[in-house]
């Protein structure tokens, strides 16, 4: 079974990219069998390879499956002509190509492709020197088909699942806010205080998640037609996930301030309780970021946290929350004399 999931991944493509690579494929070897004699396999295997999520990643794999060919072809080429085709000469070859490609530091798809690309030719080809410039071509063709077909056919933009992993980030963190305010403003069980500190850790796995869809959206509208406005609002959450990752830290700072320091006598503390009403007020104001009740609904982090005398026991702990909720403040609010 685990064999079985092994082969599985927990995504899948959309069809419309299976779509847009059968498309590519075929057009390539269409476009390839009216041109040469041999079996157009390299360039079905370019636009296989070049049909990517984003056409940015898709000019990548061009150049890279296409300077992978070149240099295999060339490879084989020239040891063919001095050594022949014997089976010691080809895998001689796949081993100094895979040297070269480890010399020359290239990425792992040309690493791959000049050994394929050099077994192939020597294994299936031939050495008249137009067999190997014809494969080369075909390679070049292959791969172009495979770019302009992501060109034309609807080049994905993916800006709606980043937004989507911001806004939920956003969402969380003002949670944990509530969460911790309500724990300072409660007696609490260490149970709970556990429970509490666990939920709060999971911030960084979301925070991760919405690190990683920023990131590919950013590469979906490199060189993308279709990037128009998406870049603008990809520019507002990229701005926003930076206060949202900083949030993270430090409300999990607190937490974890109180886990490590709680007596039940806090609750009895006039600062404690002003400091879980700023909480939920930054929580409030935090869910407002960008969107359109922020422009229409009144901020909560108005009137000034008021800072009573502690009891001598909890002043470390009050200290520490307070500067903290400080740097909530700040980041909730974007001033930086907060």
């Amino acid at each position: 079974m685990r064999l079985v999931d092994s082969l599985q991944t927990s995504s899948r493509a959309s069809l419309l990219q299976v779509l847009k690579t059968s498309v590519a494929a075929v057009g390539a070897w269409l476009i390839c069998d009216v041109l040469f004699h041999e079996p157009p396999i390299f360039a079905a295997i370019a636009a296989l390879l070049v049909v990517q999520p984003s056409v940015n990643q898709s000019v990548a794999k061009g150049l890279e499956r296409s300077v992978g060919v070149i240099a295999g072809v060339a490879l084989a080429f020239g040891a063919g002509y001095l050594f022949g085709t014997a089976s010691w000469v080809v895998l001689t070859t796949i081993v100094v190509a895979l040297l070269l490609a480890w010399v020359l530091r290239l990425g792992p798809g040309s690493s791959a492709q000049i050994p394929i690309s050099a077994m192939l030719v020597l294994s299936i080809g031939g050495l008249t020197p137009g067999y190997a410039v014809e494969r080369v071509i075909e390679t070049v063709i292959g791969a172009v088909v495979g770019l302009i077909v992501n060109l034309a056919i609807v080049p994905p933009v993916l800006v709606s699942p980043a937004r989507l992993a911001v806004a939920r980030l956003q969402r969380d963190i003002a949670t944990a806010m509530d969460d911790l305010a309500g724990a300072l403003e409660s007696p609490q069980t260490q149970a709970q205080l556990a429970g509490l500190l666990t939920r709060t850790r999971l911030l960084r796995g979301f925070r991760s998640t919405a690190e990683d869809a920023i990131a590919k959206a950013r590469e979906s509208l490199t060189l993308n037609p279709r990037a128009g406005r998406s870049v603008t609002v990809l520019d507002a959450d990229e701005q926003l996930f930076g206060r949202l990752g900083r949030l993270v830290n430090r409300v999990l700072t607190m937490t974890r301030t109180v886990h490590d320091n709680y007596d039940p006598s806090l609750v009895d503390e006039p600062t404690v309780g002003g400091i879980a009403s700023e909480l939920r007020r930054a929580a409030h104001d935090l869910r407002l970021l960008g969107t359109d009740r922020q422009t229409t609904e009144v901020s909560a982090l108005t009137a000034p946290l008021v800072v009573l005398r502690p009891h001598a026991e909890h002043w470390i702990l009050i200290g520490s929350l307070l500067e903290d909720i400080r740097r909530v403040r700040q980041e909730v609010t974007g001033d930086d004399d907060a």
